[in-house]
């Protein structure tokens, strides 16, 4: 049996966790799908895949070679990577997350130039908010903007990423100017559901590091409604510079408590450690990149 034409099926199968799934994928039907790892596991001599009616588990043996296949095509998309580095202009299959609004705003209005300019990568671009797992979605790279936790993973900085606490004045008109941090406590502070540095703003005023839980009616997950709630005079909220600029600039939204500075942050590519940068990547990268450095010194 050739084993090697069957391993891709296995980790489709373990990655969707579904015979059908799988075969929806792969362009085979299910019985097809389920004959391949019958024969696999024949080969080998033992079982990889519990089936139930509900769902499917890898047994002990499975893990094992599991872990030891995705090692394997690691490997196979490095060569891969090197083999395309020597043929000229990058090409295939390109795969990214980015944060919706962030996406919206500043990546989509730049895709059509990095399209004509590298006509042979095919982008699929995945507009998401939450924490994707780049392994499990197949993803080549993630941009994720703010606190990273500890990963494998690689992360390059695009672009600082500062924020501000800001208002709009009607809402300030209606409900005073905070003067203190304490003072936020009589204050409708709405809140981003995804803020990945914690439940507190932390801020640093005149008596150094202060940290402060915010209260209010609402919490989203979605920055640009908190932008539009804060423009129809709901309350205060810590905005990243790169959303409200504009507001700021022409005065519908204005700083508050600007004796106290908020943490800087970043806006990275996130993308697996690899011997090898596949091409595609490498260009998307630094034309991101190119494009942001522009806006480093207000962000």
């Amino acid at each position: 049996m050739d084993n090697y034409t069957t391993i891709p099926v296995f980790t489709t199968v373990v990655e969707l966790g579904s015979f059908s799934e799988a075969g929806r994928k792969l362009g085979i039907n299910k019985s097809a799908v389920s004959k391949r790892i019958s024969a696999l596991e024949a080969h080998l001599g033992v079982k990889l895949i519990q089936r139930t009616t509900r769902k499917l588990s890898l047994t002990e043996a499975g893990e094992q070679y599991y872990s030891y296949v995705c090692r394997a095509q690691a490997l196979i998309q490095d060569g891969e990577a090197a083999i395309s580095s020597l043929q000229g202009s990058p090409k295939g299959h390109l795969k990214v997350s980015i944060p919706m609004v962030f996406g919206q705003r500043h990546i989509a209005p730049l895709l059509s130039e990095f399209l004509q300019r590298y006509p042979a990568i095919k982008l699929t671009l995945s507009l998401d908010d939450r924490v994707v797992d780049i392994y499990e979605e197949g993803l080549d790279m993630v941009l994720r903007i703010g606190a990273l936790s500890d990963s494998n993973l690689v992360a390059r900085k695009l672009s600082p990423c500062r924020s501000v606490l800001c208002a709009s004045p009607g809402y300030l008109a209606q409900h005073g100017i905070p003067a203190s941090l304490a003072d936020l406590k009589q204050h409708n502070c709405l809140y981003y559901s995804y803020f990945r540095a914690g439940t507190e703003w932390t801020l640093e005023g005149p008596q150094g590091i202060e940290r402060f839980k915010p209260e209010g009616n609402i919490q989203v997950n979605n920055s640009e409604v908190l932008k539009q709630l804060m423009l129809e005079h709901i309350g205060i909220g810590q905005m990243p510079l790169f959303l409200v600029e504009p507001e700021l600039a022409c005065g519908t939204l204005v700083p508050i408590l600007e004796d106290y500075t908020l943490p800087e942050h970043g806006i990275y590519a996130v993308y697996p450690e690899r011997a090898f940068m596949p091409a595609k990547l490498r260009v998307f990268i630094e034309y991101l990149e190119e494009k942001l450095s522009a806006k480093q010194h207000i962000w």
